[in-house]
């Protein structure tokens, strides 16, 4: 119609909205990233043309644009190279900050999400934040600490850096950039959108749940049924952990990815918020903070127009891969059961592309993972036969750091027996897996007098493999 003119968006700025709309499609952080980078890309490749705009991105707190990476960067960085189809993989952070709190914070989510070039796919595994792991050069901790030590630490790239290196350490899978976000910048978020639509399966009665400012409660009751929740209400929704399980709190999440993805799709958001991106990154400048180069944003932009919702996979570290246990400090913690971890990870995150993008190898990850616990480990023959060093031979050459062997007690061990000092858990799990002991059955002992980590005992029931 004559005197109106429909809004038309250019081809490239929509194939990159579409993919930051995918990257937050399979993360909690979804929304703002969307229009973080979206405002970055836009001002780098097209509105710095503009004196306005480019005055008035260079004055903004917390703006930057991170510098384009040329082949030599990337390989020495040993990024991935898109235009080769290599795999893309991104450590997405929820920061547990509230307005009132300063200094080094944990990660209340931690999601890692890969985007697969060539089969235009897109994966994305959520980690629980109690989950006990090695943390490179910091010992064992929850995996959701790794921020906070970085931070506190002054980790070279802060506490995102050490969290990428943890989840990179444990998971084998190489993680390239990350996202964070802040409370306050999810729940502003989904504000922005109009709120979500979201079905309670199950009440929520939470009498306990902290309040936003740090101080006292604010009780949280949500009745089974359908809602529309605002920001303040999913972020509750997301985070309460009342009467269920850490587990639980994951697939909320996912819940509200799905929600947050359907509302964004239902409407036409692009066109309406490009006129306010100025406003909008000066508004989120600090509660959003990431490292992925704006050449990496535009490489991906086209490929995000062809994911289709089919070809994105979503998956948790659930209670059939953790075992609970408290540490000797007090701590309820979940105990990575990677033997069950190991084929999601493959199924989620391998590819058949070189370089950078393919998984480490199992048999390296889990050398670097016994090096770093440095466990001590005695073993002790059981059995009568004489085979204490054999075995401690076979432990040392698949990498087990053995410091003294010779006869047990008593030479009637029908069963092999591991006794813990300390908390080696890396160790502790591929100990039972080749002497066959179920982890409940591990003994642990309080005292250490003798300077070891762990205690094999080694039992009748015992055989080496076929091929030592």
């Amino acid at each position: 119609m004559e005197g109106s003119k429909q809004f038309k968006v250019e081809p490239w700025i929509e194939g990159m909205c579409l993919l930051l709309l995918i990257f937050f499609l399979v993360a909690t952080l979804y929304t703002a990233f969307m229009i973080y980078l979206t405002a970055k890309a836009w001002a780098s490749s097209y509105l710095l043309s503009s004196p306005f705009f480019s005055a008035f991105i260079r004055n903004v707190p917390g703006i930057s644009i991170p510098p384009v990476q040329n082949q030599e960067m990337r390989e020495a960085l040993s990024l991935p190279d898109i235009k080769r189809g290599e795999r893309v993989n991104i450590l997405l952070l929820g920061e547990d900050r509230r307005p009132s709190e300063k200094g080094p914070s944990r990660t209340d989510t931690i999601i890692l999400l890969s985007v697969d070039p060539n089969s235009k796919a897109v994966s994305m595994l959520s980690i629980p934040r109690d989950l006990w792991v090695p943390i490179p050069g910091y010992g064992e901790g929850r995996i959701n600490t790794a921020h906070y030590i970085g931070e506190k630490n002054n980790y070279p790239g802060g506490g995102p850096a050490l969290a990428k290196r943890t989840v990179q350490y444990n998971f084998g899978v190489p993680v390239h950039y990350y996202v964070k976000i802040n409370f306050d910048g999810f729940r502003r978020m989904i504000d922005l959108i109009g709120g979500i639509d979201i079905y309670v399966e199950k009440e929520i009665n939470d009498p306990t749940y902290p309040a936003y400012d740090g101080y006292g409660y604010e009780p949280l009751y949500i009745p089974a049924g359908w809602h529309h929740m605002n920001g303040d209400l999913a972020l509750k929704y997301a985070r309460t952990r009342h009467g269920s399980s850490d587990f639980d709190r994951l697939r909320r999440q996912q819940q509200i990815i799905m929600a947050v993805r359907e509302r964004v799709m239902s409407l036409d958001l692009i066109p309406k918020l490009l006129p306010k991106l100025p406003e909008l990154v000066q508004n989120f400048s600090d509660s959003v903070q990431t490292d992925i180069p704006m050449d990496v944003i535009l490489e991906l932009a086209p490929i995000a127009r062809e994911i289709e919702p089919q070809n994105i996979k979503r998956a948790i570290i659930d209670s059939s891969m953790c075992i609970n246990t408290v540490t000797p400090g007090g701590a309820d913690v979940l105990i990575p059961i990677r033997e069950k971890i190991r084929p999601l990870i493959e199924e989620l995150f391998a590819t058949p592309t070189p370089v950078a993008s393919q998984l480490i190898t199992r048999e390296t990850l889990e050398r670097q993972r016994l090096a770093v616990e440095g466990a001590r480990i005695v073993v002790q023959d059981g059995t009568g036969e004489g085979i204490a060093e054999k075995v401690a031979r076979f432990l040392l050459d698949k990498g087990f750091q053995v410091v003294a062997y010779g006869p047990a007690d008593r030479t009637d061990y029908q069963h092999t027996v591991i006794v813990n000092y300390t908390y080696k858990t890396y160790t502790l799990e591929q100990l039972a897996l080749l002497f066959n002991v179920r982890p409940e059955e591990i003994r642990h002992s309080p005292a250490n007098l003798e300077g070891i980590d762990i205690r094999v005992i080694v039992g009748k029931d015992f055989s080496f493999p076929s091929d030592n």
